[in-house]
């Protein structure tokens, strides 16, 4: 299947080497050209304008933008509708605001453009694990590209069946789901990422009391020099908290114990706002998604070992580098 890609950053150069490696035909396109060429030179298709990509495209044109959310996105959607026709689908494969989803499926359908939100996870690692996808908009657009996702998802691998999924089907075995209509994907994404920083959180703050353990302001009876990098390995073998995160956990701190690489800044990139207020509206008490959100803020002030953690997870599953205001 042909697909134009724009946004060639961390996972979207990788989207498009997944998708030539399972025999898609990949048009792309980046505002640095020097990315656009090294995808060239793996197979894929280069153009050097919005208006050469268009033009690229087998009709009905197939566009997943891959680009940070907000302006750059609003952007893109906006100068693609201008290049597009009827028929024509643009996917949103970045982290926008579910609303914004709406809005803009709303503003294309009057040109007769079909719009897909997918909340994309996978990170860095995508290329080799593949992603997991939360797809939102019309069932009957959806379907059509179905060999796309099916191509970008982990597939079953070798997790066994959920007890009790015997006789369901579904495409969420194999790592993808049509979640709902327009904006559905990445209201679902927004509330994946929200537990993701608790789920990081709570990772951080428990490392971070094995770090003080031997505090001097412990009685010596209660002092204990733990080794917090082994402490990750054993959890790894059976323990009920086990998950990627603990890898990613266990391998930053293989590689340096003391997190002394890391500043303990931590960036939120919008999601856990976003799911806070959508809890607000629906009235949902969400305590400890809150308290992370809250972490994240309070690192920009003051740096523990607990928020150098939550950084070392960010960088290990997401190439997040600290960046600092």
């Amino acid at each position: 299947m042909q697909i134009g890609v724009i946004g060639l950053g961390r996972m979207g150069a990788n989207i498009v080497r997944r998708l030539m490696h399972y025999g898609h035909e990949c048009v792309v396109f980046n505002r640095t050209p020097d990315k656009v060429r090294q995808l060239e030179g793996e197979g894929a298709t280069a153009a050097t304008s919005l208006n050469e990509f268009v033009h690229l495209l087998t009709k009905p044109r197939v566009v997943w933008a891959m680009v940070p959310a907000g302006d750059a996105t609003e952007q893109t959607v906006t100068d693609l509708a201008q290049h597009l026709e009827p028929s024509d689908i643009i996917i949103d494969g970045g982290n926008s605001y579910y609303k914004d989803d709406v809005r803009r499926a709303k503003l294309l359908n009057e040109k007769g453009i079909n719009y897909i939100d997918v909340g994309t996870s996978g990170g860095v690692w995508g290329l080799e694990r593949g992603y997991c996808l939360m797809i939102g908009g019309k069932a009957e657009v959806v379907s059509c590209l179905d060999p796309i996702f099916k191509s970008l998802a982990p597939g079953t691998g070798d997790i066994p069946k959920t007890p009790g999924r015997e006789n369901l089907r579904s495409t969420a075995e194999i790592g993808y789901l049509h979640c709902g209509a327009y904006g559905a994907g990445h209201f679902v994404k927004m509330v994946h990422n929200g537990i993701e920083y608790a789920l990081m959180q709570a990772y951080a703050e428990g490392f971070d009391i094995f770090r003080n353990a031997n505090s001097q302001e412990l009685a010596e009876d209660y002092r204990y020099d733990l080794n917090v990098a082994d402490i990750s390995e054993v959890w790894r073998r059976g323990s009920v908290v086990g998950s990627w995160l603990l890898d990613l956990t266990a391998m930053a701190l293989a590689e340096n114990p003391t997190l002394s690489n890391y500043s303990g800044y931590v960036q939120d990139s919008g999601e856990g706002r976003w799911t806070i207020m959508a809890a607000i509206e629906e009235a949902v008490p969400t305590d400890v998604l809150s308290a992370a959100l809250y972490t994240r803020f309070r690192s920009r002030q003051e740096h523990t070992f607990a928020e150098k953690m939550l950084s070392a997870m960010r960088y290990k599953f997401g190439g997040h580098v600290e960046q600092h205001s």
